[in-house]
């Protein structure tokens, strides 16, 4: 039965003047009451097609204040792991299994008779200090690892860095060439976090079309743990369209309803530019030109495990001036449209931030973000808290 059947209005209340008024005003209410009803099941439903929870209202957006800009610096020189800070296994000679044969090995002197006299006293000499390696190896364990406990006492564990906004200046092509505004919040209070990704194309004060692409989630030893991801698109003269991912403990669910297993150290659209950071900070060697970064993604329709490839080291030239930087390439051909890819240029002297992202939807249509400003961060991170939505 096609539901707006019931909208129709009943042929008596065509005359309207041989009702008594009284009547016809309960007819028209009880009609309009109907017809809200309906309004209010397509909305719900156009929100179900648009996006699983969409129609649910954001997470509480973390308030913070930027007090100050983030100057170039060398990174930090951080903590190593505590595996990393042990003496190496090679200091420790293994003991044999109690069921495998010992070597035969041959008396000094009975291996010093089948060498010339020349070399009989090298051999033995030889011999001499390697039974004493072990004693020497195991006196040197204690001393490396103090040494080990030394060298790092000094030295800084990780930690998050504070609240963060860059600001981007946009250039692109979407039917012809444009420009824009952009720029990203990465804003946490205590062990939780969002990330809000914001372009817009033409004018700020009436673009034509603009997107934000949140997360919210939780921080962890092992990272950023996504729990929600919104994709919000304005197109003018069109109605908004929004898609939500959501993340428990074992299981993702993208827009359509679809669930599917849960990667290990799965992140989505926002959060995979502040993961990244995380990467290069914790490990460093991964910036090495030639290496390879995997990042399982939820994306709005799958998830897929991404490759980036650290391609180059380039200096950018910006707004802020000359900004030496390591481009980082998704493995990845651009598609048709239905998967946005992003490239970015990282910067260890501003803690790792992307200094230029470039995010293509198809061959043709793109947007090019490159730093236009000094990043400006908060003064305290423990001080922000939850404020509107």
């Amino acid at each position: 039965m096609n539901p707006l059947a019931t909208l129709a209005v009943p042929a008596s209340m065509s005359a309207p003047r041989s009702i008594p008024g009284r009547t016809w005003r309960r007819g028209a209410m009880l009609v309009l009451m109907v017809l809200l009803g309906h309004l209010w099941l397509a909305d719900q439903t156009l929100h179900d097609q648009l996006g699983a929870g969409a129609a649910n209202s954001s997470p509480r957006r973390i308030e913070v204040s930027f007090v100050r800009e983030l100057k170039q610096q060398q990174p930090a020189t951080l903590a190593p792991p505590l595996a990393a800070q042990r003496a190496p296994r090679a200091a420790l000679a293994p003991a044999p299994a109690a069921s495998a044969p010992l070597p035969e090995v041959l008396p000094v002197p009975e291996l010093a008779q089948l060498l010339p006299p020349a070399r009989s006293t090298e051999v033995a000499t030889a011999v001499a200090e390697a039974e004493a390696a072990p004693t020497t190896a195991a006196a040197a364990v204690p001393a490396a690892s103090e040494a080990a406990a030394a060298t790092t006492a000094n030295v800084p564990a990780f930690e998050w860095p504070p609240s963060t906004r860059l600001s981007y200046q946009l250039t692109g092509y979407y039917r012809g060439a444009v420009e824009g505004q952009a720029q990203v919040e990465w804003l946490r209070n205590a062990g939780r976090y969002q990330v809000h990704l914001d372009v817009s194309l033409g004018p700020s004060f009436a673009p034509l079309m603009s997107r934000r692409m949140s997360s919210d989630g939780e921080l962890t030893a092992a990272g950023l743990r996504p729990r929600r991801y919104d994709e919000l698109t304005r197109v003018a003269m069109r109605a908004p369209r929004t898609a939500t991912i959501y993340f428990d403990d074992e299981r993702v669910r993208l827009p359509a309803g679809t669930e599917l297993a849960l990667p290990v150290g799965v992140q989505d659209t926002a959060s995979q530019f502040v993961q990244m950071t995380w990467l290069f900070t914790t490990r460093p060697e991964l910036l090495e030109v030639g290496r390879t970064i995997t990042i399982p993604l939820a994306l709005p329709r799958r998830v897929d495990t991404w490759l980036y490839d650290v391609v180059a080291r380039e200096t950018l030239q910006t707004a802020v001036g000359p900004v030496d930087t390591l481009h980082v390439k998704p493995r990845r051909e651009v598609g048709s449209g239905t998967e946005l890819t992003a490239e970015m240029w990282v910067a260890p002297t501003l803690q790792y931030l992307p200094v230029r992202i470039l995010i293509r939807q198809d061959r043709e249509t793109y947007v090019d973000l490159l730093l236009e400003r000094l990043p400006q961060q908060a003064g305290d991170a423990a001080s922000a808290a939850p404020a509107r939505r």
